[in-house]
């Protein structure tokens, strides 16, 4: 008669398993908390300075505002009478300005139909005029830019604030098949030592 042998197996490692499953699960939880603190951390400073940024902005808005403030309550004037500061800072206004559209009405009125004035600036009391003109023959175009300065100072609206005007550089180039003269005119204003 035979016998059968029956095998049983049995793990011993049992208690092995659950410790060395609790010490990962107590990993990644300690690994969470350091995550998240770091995190944490981060906002944290980020908020901070955030905060301080606009702090640092709010204080220059606010001293921008006081200094606004200050210059307001120089300019403010008592009901009951005008200061010689406030009629000195009130004829300065009056006597520094310059009427731009009557200055363009009498410049056009000046430009003759030979020339143009191609471009406009002014800086620093000084009108500066750039013009071109068509290098034609039988004409002086020397002549012509001279007659064209003659006209404005004998404008009175524009040598009122321009008293002193006088010929800059004059260059002559080609365009397209075409002698063009590109010339210069400065009108000085009183202020920048045009003498009337």
């Amino acid at each position: 008669m035979t016998t059968q042998a029956f095998f049983f197996k049995i793990n011993l490692n049992k208690f092995g398993e659950m410790k060395l499953q609790a010490e990962r699960e107590n990993r990644t939880l300690i690994n969470s908390i350091v995550a998240f603190v770091v995190v944490l951390l981060v906002l944290i400073g980020g908020m901070y300075y955030v905060n301080m940024t606009l702090g640092k902005k709010l204080d220059n808005r606010i001293a921008y505002y006081n200094d606004l403030n200050k210059q307001l309550s120089q300019y403010q004037t008592s009901e009951d009478y005008l200061s010689s500061a406030d009629l000195e800072r009130l004829a300065t206004t009056f006597d520094n300005r310059i009427f731009w559209a009557k200055k363009m009405v009498a410049l056009a009125e000046v430009i003759s139909d030979r020339l143009a004035v191609s471009k406009l600036n002014f800086n620093q009391g000084v009108l500066t005029l750039n013009g071109i003109t068509e290098i034609q023959p039988n004409i002086n175009e020397m002549n012509m830019i001279g007659e064209f300065i003659n006209r404005i100072k004998s404008n009175e609206e524009l040598v009122n604030d321009f008293p002193d005007v006088k010929m800059g550089s004059v260059t002559k180039r080609l365009v397209k098949d075409t002698e063009i003269m590109d010339f210069v005119i400065e009108c000085y204003s009183k202020e920048k030592g045009g003498k009337k």
